[in-house]
This record gives structure tokens, C-alpha cells and sequence, in this order.
């Protein structure tokens, strides 16, 4: 005789919204920040108090749902796939909400897990594609939503996937419905081990998507949107988020929203894209980064020494002169604004 398989056991449920905002910690101010970076407090947070929808036609995806659906595949959460997930369906709401998701409207969901936000998506009237790394997870949600043609599920790994290639051909056959169904939006409580990746691969899309709205890492989404100059958090991802968008903090999640419970808080961010043509101006992107790759490579190190692969220290020194700069500048100590310029400087020598 086999034995019977073993299901992710029921527990009680989440502390009630009284009890959790009786715990919640008010938010940092901005003199509490890493070394001074200068952020300012997240302008909201949501604490994970209650799953009730309200939007016509959702169901809750709870706590006890999102295990009676991996029970029904007999899954467990993969740490190996950074599944974590939403048990609150406000959250989603809200996700949905900060990308004002209409009839009509295209969205990418990376990750759709057991179908909470692509739910919520679908209610609210867009064309949903998802994709989806574990097929079992992708069935899952084929199944689930077997009965509406709104939904498109690719069992993929987004950060090997062609967007481009999936999305054209969805746009192009959506008639336009009143809204800007020439972009899409993407929409997703990622995984926060794929962040890096998946920032990277969407917001040079601008052609594609008018904004992004992202779950991620509480960190990850502050380091992305509110590192200062002359800080430690200020990196070349810095450099390429504005370069490709306008980001902005919306609000806290906390930890326990999710299943399993990450060891971090999350947040959401919307990066809204700007169009090829309102790109900063440089004569090569691909020669712009690598410059920029080049100078963070010794980030407390002068430019003069870091890029001496592409110009001779001198010439460093009188393009800096150039842009108004002193010849001892760092990386850190440089806005996006004076990156292009030198770069522009230095391709001219």
C-alpha cells in the first residue's frame, strides 16, 4: 500500500486587521535611512488585513484557497522559483489599481502562481498573458480560468522568454476599445530573486508598455527608486532605471501577506516608460552602459582611472572640465544627466 500524499496542512488564519495594524511599525523617516541616503518615508503601507475583493465577480484567494489549490496539485512552494504567495486580495487590487487597469487593456502578469492577481486583472476587463516557470502552476491556472478567453498562459522562464515576440501579436489583434491599446502594462507580484532580471528586460520596452507595476523587495524597491548621489546604494541600475522610466515607491507590503512567509517586507513600484524618442541622448546605448558598467566597476576610484580604456586620463580630466566637472569626479558623485554628457564628450575625442 502507498501512502497518501502529503498536503500542506491548514493553519489558523492571519491576525485580524485590528491586531496587525496594533503591530505594525510606522513608517521610516527619512532621517532613519541606510547612511543618511536621504530617502523619504514610503508615502503609504498596507498591512495585510483582510482578502475580500471588491471588485464584481472576484473570489477571495486567502490563505485557505492558495493551499487547497497547491494541495490540488500536490505542490509545495519551490524556494528554488522565489514562489511566495499573495494571500491578500486588496494587495492585488491595489496592484491594479497604481497600473489603472481597464477594459481593453493588454497585461503581462510574470508569475501568476495560483491566479489571485491574474483574477483580479481579468475582472477588472484586460487581455491577460501570463507566464508562468513551473507547469504545474501554469495548468493550475489554465485550469482555473478555463472558461474565460481572456487569459493567455505560456509555461516559460521569463528571463529566457522573447517578449517581444509574445506581446506584438496580442496588441495587433485587440481593437482598440477606447483606451491606449497601443501599450500593454505589466502587472506582477514577481519572484524577488528574478528582480534585477526582469527590471532589466522590461523597461527598455517602451515601445511596447506605457508602465510597469512590480511587487518586490522592500530593499530592492528603494534602492531602485530613492538612492541618492555620494551613497553606497547608488549603482549603475540607478543610472539605467532613469534612464528608461520615471519610478515611483507606492506603497509597503508587509511580510505576512505572503505564503510562505518571506523574511522580508515587500513593496510596489511603478516605473512609467518613456517613448524611444524621449530617451536621453546619446549616440549608442550599448556603448553609453558600458561606459557607465566601466566606471562603477571602481566606484570609489576617479573616473579618470576607471575609464582609461576608452580615453587617456588627460583627455578624462578635460572632458569632465568640459561639462562643468571636477577632474577628480567619481561615479557616485554623477547624475544621469552627467553621464550623458560625458559620454557625449568623450565619443567626440
Amino acid at each position: 500500500m502507498t501512502s497518501p500524499p502529503l498536503l500542506l496542512q491548514y493553519l489558523p488564519p492571519l491576525p485580524s486587521a485590528t491586531t496587525y495594524r496594533q503591530r505594525l511599525k510606522p513608517p521610516r523617516r527619512a532621517h532613519d535611512s541606510v547612511s543618511g541616503a536621504g530617502r523619504t518615508s514610503p508615502p503609504n503601507v498596507i498591512g495585510c488585513c483582510g482578502t475580500k475583493s471588491g471588485r464584481r465577480g472576484s473570489s477571495s484567494d486567502d490563505y485557505h484557497a492558495t493551499l487547497k489549490a497547491l494541495n490540488s496539485r500536490g505542490r509545495f512552494p519551490r524556494k528554488s522559483l522565489g514562489q511566495h504567495y499573495m494571500l491578500n486580495s486588496e494587495i492585488n487590487e491595489q496592484l491594479a489599481n497604481a497600473a489603472d487597469v481597464g477594459e481593453g487593456d493588454v497585461v503581462l502578469e510574470i508569475g501568476p502562481g495560483t491566479g489571485s492577481l491574474t483574477n483580479v486583472l481579468i475582472d477588472a476587463g484586460a487581455i491577460v498573458l501570463a507566464i508562468e516557470k513551473d507547469p504545474h502552476m501554469a495548468a493550475l491556472v489554465n485550469e482555473r480560468f478555463a472558461g474565460t478567453d481572456r487569459l493567455k498562459v505560456l509555461n516559460e522562464d521569463f528571463v529566457k522568454c522573447h517578449i517581444r515576440s509574445h506581446m506584438m501579436p496580442l496588441i495587433n489583434s485587440i481593437k482598440p476599445l477606447g483606451r491606449n491599446s497601443r501599450y500593454a502594462k505589466v502587472v506582477s507580484n514577481i519572484p524577488f530573486n528574478i528582480s534585477k532580471d526582469v527590471v532589466k528586460q522590461l523597461l527598455p520596452l517602451g515601445d511596447i508598455f506605457s508602465e510597469v507595476v512590480l511587487l518586490l523587495q522592500e530593499e530592492t524597491a528603494l534602492r531602485l527608486v530613492e538612492s541618492s548621489l555620494r551613497t553606497s546604494e547608488y549603482r549603475p541600475i540607478n543610472i539605467f532605471v532613469n534612464f528608461y522610466s520615471d519610478p515611483e515607491f507606492k506603497f509597503k507590503v508587509p511580510r505576512t501577506c505572503f505564503f510562505p512567509r518571506p523574511n522580508v517586507d515587500a513593496a510596489v513600484v511603478t516605473f512609467k516608460l518613456k517613448q524611444p524618442q524621449d530617451y536621453p541622448s546619446v549616440s549608442s546605448t550599448k556603448s553609453f552602459f558600458s561606459m557607465i558598467a566601466s566606471a562603477f566597476n571602481g566606484k570609489r576610484k576617479m573616473l579618470r582611472k576607471t575609464l582609461q580604456h576608452i580615453c587617456t586620463s588627460s583627455e578624462i580630466e578635460e572632458a569632465l572640465g568640459n561639462i562643468g566637472l571636477p577632474a577628480t569626479s567619481r561615479p557616485e558623485e554623477l547624475t544621469l544627466d552627467d553621464f550623458v554628457r560625458l559620454h557625449n564628450v568623450m565619443m567626440d575625442i
